[in-house]
């Protein structure tokens, strides 16, 4: 093939598998090969994965290949290349979590999404990296080394899902699923220059994504367009009888979306998230980007959010709440290593979770335990989930009013230098100051690129009501034509 088959959309080059003009198997070679061109070259390599088995993706692609020639149909995905990352459960290979405390662990089960990806004949491409259980905004806090930005490799790709937006930004594979607590898929897209997918709160089955908070936790889609992050979103989404807090709601066709256009479309500009913070280079790609939505029909409209300020505060109280319990089961004794010096099993749990979790999951396990601790509960967790509920009656009544989407920028700043921020935790979680707030309020929400400062990407957020994808995809294909 004189091109990447990346440059064609996904359900081209599914179908041309299903119809024998492309085999799965060369795909599978053409991932492989750029894996082996960015993770083996003498620079610092991207270090986007952590378990690639080179073998079982090629056995993963004859069996889609010998599906074909018997006459049958593998699906929607067929012979495409998906990545996941570590934090979703695989069978074959390990699940860590960034994490030293979970090395070398495997999962007895798989996760429901990637079972769906397996079923729409999607070829499993190994483990991507990312911060520890989910908690960063750089990949930077991975106990494995951090994932470095294909577009300038001495910069972040964000976070949490870094390694799987790193992977599709430097032609790797074409989809990624990663996971978002509060923003940890629409972040690193932004700063990487492709687009990401946040569903409803209950569109995916949680069930196989190792919890962080579960009351946030989400698994969002990653591609290199609109039409391909929805594609793969309407594979894995669906009620899961394994995961009660899915939602038993019809999944949209976004073939839908995908021509119609932004006529008609009411389109909010939130007044809060346009402050004379906002860097100016990010205003004016928002600008740009709202302007030809403008142009192509859709209707401009500013509205008020008046609780964001209070979400940042709300969501470093309510997450890391509920990571210090979820992470209370890594003592040790049930999962991964255990610590040898240990004599006595209180010396097992303080010993195991020292050595085992890094310095950023240890900071919020402590916040959170602290927050839910005798006398401060109400005051802290309490007072966080009454702001939280105050955040998604925002977003309700906006929506009310008779707006479509929300359209904001995905993130304060381009994508910083690696270090820069690893010092200083507050600077470090103001780089989700836009995206949280879809996370509390349980909305969908997506990152589309629009455009770039001094050479690096700049993502601009549109947000939909709760269950109401389909809008979502339909403005994002509408913005992404606009700016093409």
């Amino acid at each position: 093939m004189s091109e990447t088959p990346w440059a064609r959309p996904v359900e081209e080059n599914a179908a041309a598998v299903r119809a024998g003009r492309l085999s799965a198997v060369e795909l599978a070679e053409v991932a492989l090969a750029e894996f082996g061109r960015w993770e083996k070259r003498k620079a610092p390599p991207l270090n986007a994965f952590l378990a690639l088995d080179a073998e079982d993706v090629r056995r993963q692609a004859r069996a889609v290949d010998e599906r074909v020639a018997r006459g049958e149909d593998p699906g929607p995905l067929a012979g495409i290349p998906v990545a996941v990352k570590d934090n979703i459960c695989v069978h074959g290979l390990p699940t860590t979590c960034g994490s030293k405390i979970l090395e070398g662990y495997r999962s007895p089960f798989e996760a429901t999404a990637v079972r769906r990806l397996r079923a729409a004949g999607a070829v499993i491409f190994g483990k991507t990296n990312l911060d520890e259980f989910g908690m960063g905004s750089s990949t930077e806090n991975s106990a494995f080394g951090p994932t470095r930005n294909p577009i300038d490799p001495e910069r972040v790709p964000g976070g949490s899902s870094g390694g799987s937006a790193a992977a599709v930004a430097a032609g790797i594979a074409p989809l990624t699923l990663g996971s978002e607590t509060g923003g940890s898929v629409r972040q690193p897209a932004a700063l990487c220059g492709i687009v990401g997918v946040k569903p409803t709160y209950g569109r995916v089955s949680r069930y196989g994504l190792v919890a962080f908070a579960s009351s946030l936790d989400q698994i969002g889609t990653i591609g290199r367009r609109v039409r391909d992050a929805f594609l793969a979103l309407r594979v894995i989404a669906g009620h899961d009888r394994f995961d009660a807090t899915s939602g038993a709601v019809p999944v949209p066709d976004f073939r839908a979306a995908w021509d119609a256009g932004a006529r008609g479309l009411t389109v909010g500009l939130p007044r809060e998230y346009f402050t004379g913070d906002l860097d100016t280079g990010i205003a004016a790609r928002c600008q740009e980007a709202w302007k030809a939505l403008e142009s192509a029909g859709a209707r401009i409209r500013e509205v008020s959010l008046p609780h964001t300020q209070y979400a940042i505060p709300a969501y470093y109280l309510v997450a890391p709440a509920e990571a210090s319990s979820n992470l209370a089961r890594y003592d040790g004794v049930r999962y991964g290593p255990r610590a040898p010096s240990a004599g006595s099993t209180i010396e097992v749990f303080e010993v195991t979770r020292e050595v085992g979790f890094g310095r950023e999951v240890k900071r919020r396990i402590m916040l959170g335990t602290y927050a839910l601790s005798a006398g401060y509960y109400e005051a802290y967790y309490g007072r966080a989930m009454r702001v939280r509920a105050k955040i998604a009656d925002d977003f309700a009544r906006a929506f009310e009013s008779g707006l479509d989407v929300l359209f904001t920028p995905t993130s304060p700043t381009v994508a910083f230098k690696l270090g820069e921020r690893v010092g200083d935790p507050i600077k470090m979680y103001l780089s989700d100051v836009f995206t949280v707030t879809a996370n509390l309020a349980g909305v969908p929400a997506i990152s589309v690129p629009i455009g770039s400062v001094d050479g690096l990407p700049v993502g601009g957020q549109l947000i939909a009501r709760r269950w109401d994808e389909l809008t979502l995809a339909r403005a994002a294909a509408a913005l992404e034509r606009a700016l093409a």
